[in-house]
C-alpha cells in the first residue's frame, strides 16, 4: 500500500507500527526487559545507599518516615509485589503511599544486589504533584533532585539517573513513553497512582497494561483512595490488594445554613416571578428528582426552627445555588476575625473564580500583604509558582489558598487548618446530540467533598465550610462520571492506534467504564474523513503525524499544515489558544472597553483565532522591550496564560522539528513564517483544521438581516466575547464562541471530501456537505475539481515525506 513511499526513517517507523497488534509482538515473546544487569553497578548502587544511613539528615527523615501508615505495610508490599505482576494499593489521603511506596521497592532493589535492573515509573495526576512529589521523595533520599529520583512534565524536566532510580510523571508522559518504546523494555515497575480520579488516559493507561501483563519482567502497583479500590481489584481479576489505613485529625464541618446563621446574612432580592418553575421545567426527571428532595430538607430544617426565617428563606432562593465571591470573602473575613491562626484553601471552580476571588480579597482592603499571603493554584499556572503554596509564611502571617480540585489529592499543604468547599467542579462534556464540547460547572460528587474536607485534618484538628446545604450532599453523585464516558475520543483513539490495540471499540469496550458506543463512532467517523485512519481503521502518515503532536487531531492538523505552507507562528498561537484557553481577562464593568481593543486589533478580519494570533505576537514584541506584562495589564490579557501559550507554541516546533517539518525549532525563523501574513492561506488552514465546525450565514429580511446555522444544531447565536458578535443578534442556548469568517474557496479546497452534482446544462454544483453546496459554470466546476485532486495529492505527498518546504521560485514544492 505504501510502495510509492520513498526509503526513510519515518516510512521505516510508520510501517514497523502499523505492522501487527501488541498481543501478537508480545506472544511472540521478542520483547524482553532491555535492563542489563551489573554487578559493578549493583554494588556501587548499594554501597552508595548504605553511607547514607550515616548521615544525620537521612536518619532524622528515616524517623519521619517510620511514623506514617505505609511503613508498617512495607514488608507486605513488597513481598505482594515480589509473588505478583500487578497489585492494587489502597489508602487513605495522608497514609504515605505516594511518596514511600516507590521508595520502599527502589531500597530493596538495590539491596538485593538487582539496582542496575530496577528503573521506576510513578505516574501523577497533575503537573504540580509530580514536582512536589519528586522533589519530597529526593530529600528523603538526602538527594538533590535528578540523582536516583527525578521528574518530567510537559514542559519541564528533571529526570534521574537511567537504574536505580524512579521517574515520578504525569500519566501523559507515560503515555509518550509508551508511544517510542510500547513493552516498556527500559522500565522495571510502573506505579499508577490516583487512579480513582478516573481521567482518561489514566483509564487508557490501565486497559492498556492488561496487554503487558504476560510479560513476567515487568510489575504494575495500581494506587488508589479507598473510594472504590473493590473495583480496580476486580477488573484486573481479582488481584491482590493491600491497605494501607489512614490517619486524619477530626474535622467540624458547617454547611450553607450554618454559613448564613455565622455571617448574619442579609435576605436576597425577591427572586423573578416564576424563575424556579422555569428552570424546573428544563430539568431531567433525575436532576428534578433532587431538586426536590433538596426542597424536603430544607423544609425540615424549618419545622425544626433551628435557624432563622431569614436563613430558610435564603436557602430556598435561586442564588443559594450560585457561587458567591462575596459571601466567600465574608467567610474569610470571619475565619480569620474569630479562629485561631492556620492556613486557609479555598476549593474554587476554575481560573475566573479563583482570579475574581482574589481581586475581591486585595481591593477589600482587609488583607494587606504584611498579614496575609494570597496565593492562587492552578493545573496551568507555571510550576515555579505553584511551589510557592508548600511554603510556610512567615510568623504573624495567614496563608490563603485559592485553588481548584488539584488540590484535593496527591499534593499535601501541611499548614491548612481551614477548608471552604465551594461545591463547584468545572467537567468538561461530550453532548452527543448536539457533537459538541462544553465545559460548565457542576456539583461536586460525595467523593470530592469528602477528599475536600480530610484537607483540613491532615496536621491538626480542622474546619470545613460547606457552601451548600447538607441535604444537597445527601443528593450528590457518589462518583464523578469517569472522563472516558464523557469526552470526545479523538485523541483517544489516535494514541489507542500508536500503541498498537487492534479495532478500536473491542479495546475500549474493555476500559473499566466503557464509553458509549455512539461516541466511539463520532471520533471514528471524524478521523476516517480527515485522513487519519483508512477504513480499515488503520493509521494513515497523516494520523501518525498527528498521534506525535500534543493537541487534539484538529488542532494538529493546522499545525502540520502551517508547517508546510509556512505560516507557522501564527497558526501555532491559535493551536496553543484552541488547546487552552485565550488570553483574554475581563473585570467586571470592563465588557465594552475590551470589545473595542478586540475590534481594533481584529482589524477588520472578522477571525476570534486571528485575534489571538495578533495579540500574542504583539505580547511577545512588548516582552523583548521588557515591557509585557504592562501590554497585557493595559489590553485586558492574563500574563501568566501569554507565558503558558507561549511555552505550548515552543513545544509545537519542537515536535514538528524532530518531525522534519521545519529546519529548525526557532517558531520565529524567517523560512518557517514565509506566508505569515497571507491573510487567505491563514484563514484557509484555520477552515482545513476546524473542519467540520462550520456554520453557514443566510440572509433572511430586512428585519432578522441574518441567520447562522450548523447541519447538527440548526439555528444558533454567536457568544457576545466574539468578535464576530455584530453579525446577528439571535439569543440560543448554544453559542460559538470563537468563529473566523471564510469565504466558499478555503471551504471548497479544504472540506474533507468534495463532490460534484450535475444540474443539467451548463451549471454543476458542488457539493461540501448536505447543508453547503455551491452552484457555478461547468467549467469553473471541473477546474476546481481538478486543482483540490492536485492539492490532495501534494498534501498526502508532503505528509508521506515529511521535509522542509522549499519556496525558491523554481522548486518543485513552490510549483
Amino acid at each position: 500500500k505504501y510502495q510509492h513511499v520513498r526509503e526513510s526513517v519515518f516510512k521505516d517507523d510508520f510501517l514497523q507500527l502499523i505492522t501487527g497488534t501488541i498481543s501478537e509482538k508480545i506472544n511472540k515473546g521478542t520483547q524482553k526487559c532491555c535492563l542489563l544487569n551489573s554487578e559493578y553497578l549493583n554494588k556501587k548502587l548499594k554501597l552508595e545507599e548504605e553511607d547514607k544511613i550515616n548521615s544525620p539528615t537521612y536518619r532524622r527523615i528515616l524517623e519521619f518516615r517510620k511514623k506514617l501508615p505505609a511503613f508498617s505495610k512495607k514488608d507486605e508490599i513488597l513481598e505482594t509485589v515480589k509473588e505478583h505482576n500487578i497489585v492494587l494499593i489502597s489508602g487513605e489521603t495522608g497514609c504515605g503511599k505516594t511518596t514511600q511506596v516507590a521508595q520502599f521497592i527502589l531500597e530493596q532493589e538495590i539491596k538485593s544486589n538487582r539496582g542496575s535492573t530496577c528503573h521506576i515509573i510513578c505516574t501523577q495526576p497533575r503537573r504540580i504533584s509530580t514536582i512536589s512529589v519528586a522533589e519530597r521523595v529526593s530529600e528523603e533520599r538526602g538527594e538533590r533532585c535528578g540523582h536516583s529520583v527525578g521528574f518530567q512534565i510537559r514542559l519541564e524536566k528533571n529526570l534521574p539517573r537511567s537504574t536505580g532510580s524512579i521517574l515520578f510523571c504525569t500519566t501523559g508522559i507515560l503515555l509518550q513513553i509508551m508511544n517510542s518504546d510500547p513493552f516498556l523494555t527500559e522500565v522495571s515497575h510502573v506505579i499508577l497512582d490516583e487512579i480513582h480520579e478516573r481521567d482518561t488516559i489514566s483509564d487508557f493507561v490501565i486497559t492498556r497494561n492488561l496487554f503487558l501483563n504476560s510479560k513476567p519482567d515487568l510489575k504494575v502497583i495500581l494506587m488508589s483512595a479507598t473510594l472504590n479500590a473493590e473495583e480496580f481489584s476486580k477488573y484486573f481479576n481479582n488481584c491482590p490488594t493491600v491497605h494501607i489505613p489512614g490517619f486524619t485529625f477530626p474535622v467540624k464541618e458547617y454547611y450553607l445554613e450554618d454559613v448564613y446563621s455565622l455571617l448574619n446574612c442579609p435576605l436576597f432580592p425577591p427572586a423573578k416571578s416564576g424563575s424556579v418553575r422555569r428552570e424546573r421545567k428544563n430539568m431531567k426527571p433525575e436532576e428534578l428528582k433532587k431538586e426536590e428532595a433538596v426542597d424536603k430538607y430544607i423544609e425540615f430544617l424549618e419545622k425544626s426552627r433551628k435557624y432563622s426565617k431569614n436563613v430558610i428563606s435564603n436557602l430556598r432562593h435561586p442564588n443559594s445555588k450560585v457561587l458567591n465571591i462575596e459571601l466567600i470573602r465574608d467567610l474569610i473575613k470571619h475565619i480569620c476575625s474569630h479562629h485561631p491562626h492556620g492556613a486557609i484553601l479555598v476549593f474554587l471552580p476554575g481560573w475566573d473564580k479563583i482570579s475574581a476571588l482574589n481581586k475581591s480579597l486585595n481591593d477589600s482592603g482587609c488583607f494587606p500583604p504584611n498579614r496575609y499571603l494570597i496565593l492562587p493554584l492552578h493545573s496551568m499556572m507555571p510550576t515555579v509558582s505553584q511551589r510557592d503554596i508548600f511554603s510556610r509564611p512567615p510568623p504573624g502571617v495567614r496563608k490563603i489558598v485559592l485553588a481548584t480540585n488539584i488540590a484535593e489529592t496527591s499534593i499535601t499543604i501541611d499548614d491548612i487548618v481551614y477548608v471552604i468547599d465551594s461545591g463547584k467542579i468545572k467537567i468538561k462534556m461530550f453532548e452527543l446530540e448536539h457533537n459538541i464540547s462544553t465545559l460548565r460547572e457542576h456539583w461536586v460528587s460525595q467523593a470530592n467533598a469528602k477528599q475536600r474536607r480530610g484537607r483540613a485534618g491532615r496536621v491538626q484538628e480542622g474546619f470545613c465550610f460547606h457552601l451548600f446545604p447538607k441535604g444537597r450532599e445527601e443528593v450528590f453523585d457518589k462518583y464523578q462520571l469517569p472522563e472516558m464516558m464523557r469526552i470526545r475520543l479523538d485523541e483517544v483513539i489516535l494514541q489507542a492506534k500508536m500503541l498498537q490495540v487492534g479495532k478500536i471499540s473491542p479495546f475500549l469496550q474493555k476500559v473499566i467504564d466503557p464509553p458509549n458506543p455512539k461516541a466511539v463512532e463520532i471520533s471514528l467517523e471524524l478521523l476516517i474523513a480527515m485522513n487519519a485512519l483508512d477504513e480499515d481503521e488503520q493509521l494513515t502518515p497523516l494520523g501518525y503525524h498527528l498521534a506525535k503532536l500534543p493537541v487534539d487531531p484538529q488542532a494538529g492538523k493546522m499545525l502540520l499544515l502551517a508547517a508546510m505552507f509556512s505560516c507557522l507562528d501564527p497558526i501555532a498561537s491559535i493551536a496553543s489558544s484552541i488547546s487552552y484557553k485565550d488570553p483574554f481577562v475581563c473585570p467586571l464593568g470592563h465588557e465594552k472597553f475590551l470589545d473595542k481593543i478586540k475590534r481594533d486589533l481584529d482589524f477588520g478580519r472578522r477571525s476570534d483565532h486571528l485575534l489571538v494570533a495578533q495579540i500574542i505576537t504583539q505580547w511577545e514584541m512588548a516582552c523583548r522591550q521588557e515591557r509585557g506584562k504592562r501590554f497585557a495589564q493595559e489590553n485586558y490579557l492574563s500574563h501568566s496564560i501569554l507565558e503558558l501559550l507561549r511555552d505550548m507554541k515552543q513545544q509545537f516546533a519542537d515536535h514538528l522539528f524532530k518531525m522534519n517539518f521545519i529546519a529548525t525549532n526557532n517558531i520565529k525563523n524567517d523560512y518557517a513564517n514565509v506566508n505569515s501574513n497571507n491573510l487567505g492561506l491563514l484563514k484557509a488552514i484555520i477552515c482545513s483544521g476546524l473542519y467540520p465546525n462550520v456554520a453557514i450565514i443566510r440572509y433572511l429580511n430586512e428585519k432578522v438581516k441574518v441567520s447562522i446555522h450548523t447541519m447538527e444544531d440548526g439555528r444558533l447565536g454567536i457568544h457576545p466575547k466574539s468578535v464576530n458578535a455584530c453579525v446577528n443578534n439571535f439569543e440560543s442556548s448554544i453559542n460559538l464562541h470563537d468563529s473566523t469568517l471564510v469565504y466558499p474557496l478555503a471551504l471548497i479546497f479544504f472540506c474533507h471530501n468534495l463532490t460534484m452534482e450535475d444540474e443539467g446544462g451548463r451549471l454543476k454544483t458542488l457539493v461540501v456537505n448536505k447543508s453547503i453546496k455551491f452552484q457555478c459554470k461547468a467549467s469553473t466546476a471541473y477546474l476546481i475539481q481538478e486543482l483540490r485532486a492536485w492539492l490532495d495529492w501534494l498534501l498526502e505527498y508532503k505528509v508521506s515525506h515529511p521535509g522542509v518546504t522549499d519556496w525558491e521560485s523554481n522548486s518543485d514544492d513552490c510549483l
